[in-house]
């Protein structure tokens, strides 16, 4: 099944690009110019990924991030022409999953298309996994902590599954922006903080889970009794 692609641009000669260079590799777009045309796509359509400017009109990018995040979990990828680490920063803290910068290759950003694509599937096909009052269930793309269900984004779920597989592993940062943002990301480390300060947030109480070991990383740990 092909796996369908939301691209968010106002920019109709750059939206006609990005549509040319995902179709050819073999994804499915959807187009929308505007933030409420994307809202209402993302209402009514199942959408896999998807990729979305931050200075479009009626809605920007970060209050349709936003909204997404409320209730979807599917990887999405700013591109836009705001290449301050602020403006970064706040489409990550929003969920926004990756960043690309105009001007941008085509071919870069499909091939980042197919790498969270790619992850994603590999996800989808992993049993359950309960540790410590977390229980984290790949194949619906699911999180459940203290009994309720939590919503993660695409990068938070993959962070919190790499610790919980590898319970008592310690991984550094540069090794967790490795394996979920990929080796080619130029972002800095502070965004595996950002992502594990949120991921704690939404945990509540199981955030004691996700241990810090100073000038070291980060681990999952499942005994219970070392918090007691």
């Amino acid at each position: 099944m092909l796996a369908n692609i939301l691209v968010v641009e106002d920019d109709e000669a750059i939206r006609c690009i990005v549509k040319k260079y995902l179709q050819v590799n073999g994804f499915k777009v959807l187009e929308a110019s505007d933030g409420l045309q994307a809202m209402v796509i993302i209402k009514t359509q199942n959408i896999d990924l998807v990729i979305l400017d931050i200075l479009i009109p009626h809605l920007d990018g970060f209050t349709v991030c936003k909204y997404i995040r409320e209730s979807n979990t599917v990887p999405i990828i700013m591109v836009t022409a705001k290449s301050t680490d602020h403006d970064k920063l706040k489409g990550y803290d929003l969920g926004a999953d990756d960043y690309v910068v105009k001007p941008f290759n085509p071919q870069v950003l499909v091939a980042k298309v197919k790498a969270m694509i790619t992850r994603a599937n590999r996800g989808s096909n992993i049993d359950f996994i309960n540790l410590g009052g977390v229980c984290l269930n790949s194949s619906a793309q699911t999180v459940i902590a203290d009994n309720q269900e939590i919503t993660l984004t695409y990068k938070e779920y993959q962070l919190l599954k790499i610790l919980m597989k590898n319970a008592g592993r310690v991984f550094t940062r540069e090794q967790l922006l490795n394996k979920v943002w990929g080796y080619d990301y130029q972002g800095s480390l502070r965004t595996v903080d950002t992502h594990i300060k949120r991921l704690r947030n939404k945990l509540g109480t199981q955030s004691k889970h996700i241990v810090t070991l100073i000038k070291s990383g980060y681990k999952f740990e499942a005994k219970d009794d070392k918090f007691k």
